[in-house]
């Protein structure tokens, strides 16, 4: 008997006396009717949402005005520190804001790209939106360098770090990449960005929530993320982290009202930035989505990145083996230590393939020029996993 048929001749076995993070489960409805494997892209719904919402709207119903100065206005940095406890930031160097994008403007606004330090280096596996922010610097003097992936999974430690030199202002990686999921040395490229005088900004999208990362260790510049994927958190709730001493430096042009020293005092004029992680904020922020967010980033806390992280470790290569005994052709990287949470495989007619899973109630995703993204998590059992793997070589190969 295969390994496959094994795990599915199981199914019926409770796996939570061997894996206590199983029990988790059942604060995600979703899970009574899907095999959910799609956390690297929209993670599942926890119950305490509900509710976290239900307390947005009563107190809008009930303290209406009032609830700015009672939380509403300084959530930006509280809910930041759910996340920060995750990612290794201190206290109020998290700002939430409606998405990446937005975060990444703020930062790259803070600098003149009109000087002879005008370089950008940004990874090849980089998130296209964050590209598409990036080249439109060009417009104000930017040269925008772009390090190529050999093989559209992997881009080779020595090519970033050679791209990098006394021309460079800012670096820009994704730790993770979204269509692979391999894991870039951060660590050793921001030693080299650092060396040169440049800046580093990571996005941490991929890897937030299911990898151990500390962005004060790393010594990063910035870092940028979102809620939507592995934090559980749903949309609408990106964030931006600030190295504490880059506050006195920093004058971000993409700006607001919520970012001036004395926001409620109106004034015209320039802005006159707060002295802290404030002079990162810019408009009103989007409290619903906070309140939701805040849900997921409890959770992710209350297990441990270290314990989902070695799970996620487990399973990522119990999903690679099953896909090698299916006949299927894996895209990600097969050293764990080098890879995120996801794994992509890569079959005929993938969008299809993907439709066709989602009609037997298996949620996965479809990226052109990668394959199926396929992402269990602390949640996930090894019987779905299986089961996933089952499917998918069916339709494949009939």
């Amino acid at each position: 008997m295969s390994s496959m048929d094994t795990l599915l001749a199981s199914a019926s076995v409770d796996e939570s006396d061997t894996d206590p993070l199983l029990r988790w489960r059942a604060e995600f409805p979703i899970l009574e009717t899907t095999t959910y494997m799609i956390s690297h892209s929209l993670g599942p719904m926890p119950r305490r949402a509900v509710d976290a919402l239900r307390e947005f709207t009563d107190t809008w119903a009930t303290r209406g005005i009032r609830a700015w100065q009672e939380g509403w206005w300084e959530m930006p940095l509280t809910c930041g520190d759910l996340i920060g406890s995750i990612i290794g930031a201190p206290a109020g160097r998290i700002a939430m804001h409606q998405n990446v994008s937005i975060c990444q403007t703020i930062v790259t606004s803070c600098f003149d790209w009109s000087g002879p330090r005008n370089k950008l280096v940004t990874d090849g596996l980089n998130f296209p939106s964050n590209d598409y922010i990036y080249h439109g610097l060009e417009r104000q003097g930017a040269e925008i360098v772009s390090v190529v992936s050999p093989d559209g999974m992997t881009v080779p430690l020595e090519d970033i770090l050679a791209a990098i030199d006394e021309r460079t202002q800012l670096v820009s990686i994704s730790h993770v990449a979204f269509r692979s999921s391999y894991l870039q040395d951060i660590a050793a490229i921001t030693k080299r960005a650092h060396e040169v005088g440049a800046y580093i900004i990571v996005d941490l999208y991929q890897s937030a929530g299911i990898v151990p990362l500390d962005v004060v260790a790393f010594d990063v510049d910035f870092a940028t993320g979102g809620s939507v994927k592995w934090l559980l958190g749903g949309p609408g709730a990106g964030y931006l982290y600030v190295r504490q001493d880059l506050d006195a430096k920093l004058r971000p042009a993409a700006t607001g009202w919520a970012a001036h020293a004395h926001p409620f005092e109106f004034e015209t004029g320039p802005i006159h930035y707060a002295r802290d992680m404030h002079r990162f904020l810019n408009g009103t922020p989007n409290v619903p989505a906070m309140y939701s967010a805040r849900s997921g980033y409890e959770i992710v806390n209350e297990i441990g990145v270290g314990p989902i992280r070695a799970k996620s470790m487990r399973q990522t290569q119990l999903l690679i083996d099953l896909a090698d005994e299916a006949g299927l052709v894996v895209r990600s990287p097969r050293n764990g230590d080098q890879r995120g949470g996801t794994i992509i495989l890569d079959v005929p007619n993938g969008l299809a393939v993907t439709d066709e899973l989602g009609r037997r109630n298996i949620l996965v995703d479809f990226r052109p020029g990668a394959g199926i993204r396929i992402a269990p998590h602390f949640y996930t059992t090894d019987s779905e996993i299986a089961h996933t793997v089952h499917e998918l070589k069916a339709i494949v190969h009939g």
